[in-house]
């Protein structure tokens, strides 16, 4: 499973993790990602995302079928 959220596209961010001698080492940074499955009405089947916390919320606010249709215009397969 690739490590980027499917709606928002967030994905691992990197750095270095600094400890109390200021030594540098590098680091990552990963998106809160969560499966979810939908039930998408409009087709009569599920649907599995990849998603953050934050495109959870944007779902929630927006509806299933809205971001589904985002996701299709962009040309991502759902």
């Amino acid at each position: 499973m690739s490590r980027r959220c499917d709606v928002t596209g967030a994905e691992p961010s990197f750095g270095n993790a600094v400890s109390h001698s200021h030594r540098r080492t590098r680091r990552r940074w990963n998106p809160n990602l969560q499966r979810h499955r939908y039930w998408l009405a409009s087709e009569r089947r599920w649907v599995t995302l990849h998603l953050t916390a934050k495109a959870m919320r944007t779902v929630d606010r927006d509806g299933i079928e809205r971001v589904v249709a985002g996701l299709r215009a962009r040309g991502a397969r759902v």
